[in-house]
Order: C-alpha cells, then structure tokens, then sequence
C-alpha cells in the first residue's frame, strides 16, 4: 500500500464524512479533502487531484454524484469508486454510466473499503500504463 494515495471524499453527511476520513487515514491514506455537492466535488477534483474518489451518489445541489463521477472521469480521468446506501436497479442502472471502478453499499466493513481501493488503484494504473 502507498502512503501517498490520497483519496477525495464526497458525502453530503459531515458525521459520516468524518467518519469515512478517518479510517480511510487509519488504513493509510491521505484525505486531502472532502465535498458535500457534485459541483464541490468536480471542484476539489481539479484542485488536489486526489489518486482517488470515493462518491456518495445522493449529494446535496443540483448535480447527484453520478453526474459528478462522469464529469470527473471526463475531465481529469480520476477513478471512482461508489459508496452508497443506494442499490436499487434503476440507480446502479445510472451508476454503470459514470464507469465506476467499483460500487460499495452502506454500511460497509472497513476490508471491503479497502480492497475495493486497492483493486481500482491497480485497474486504473495498469489502464494508463497501456494508453
């Protein structure tokens, strides 16, 4: 694991925001920062283009976090990876546009969290490698 990989987090709840941030830095990860909306997300995207970002998909604003997660993965090619309390048909149906790298449901155990990570950070690495 790299002490380095930081990874932006996106979640409208600022106790489950924190909650996310701190075992995502007790697992070894930088947290350079989080986002409440799609918008703020795209922003901070931009700003601390972080290895990674973890997306809630219901976000307070007008833009929901799979439209973040596609504008994200447009502009500056960072992987996302969906953690929700959403997993009805219709929503994972939206998610699959956004072309995350995974799609955890809440509540979820801290391993899942991170060998999801771990396995998107290898995907998308190896995909650069080739391009």
């Amino acid at each position: 694991m790299n002490k380095e990989t930081s990874i932006l987090v996106v979640e409208d709840e600022n106790i489950v925001a924190l909650s996310i941030k701190n075992k995502l830095i007790s697992l070894g990860y930088s947290v350079p920062s989080t986002a409440s909306s799609g918008e703020d997300a795209i922003t901070k995207a931009d700003l601390f283009y972080p290895d990674l970002v973890l997306m809630d998909i219901m976000l307070r604003g007008d833009m929901d976090g799979i439209e973040a997660a596609n504008e994200i993965r447009i502009k500056f090619d960072i992987p996302v990876i969906f953690l929700t309390a959403y997993t009805d048909d219709r929503t994972l149906e939206r998610a699959k546009v956004a072309e995350p790298y995974g799609y955890i449901s809440k509540p979820f155990k801290e391993q899942d969290l991170k060998s999801n990570i771990e396995i998107a950070l290898h995907k998308h690495g190896k995909e650069l490698r080739l391009k």
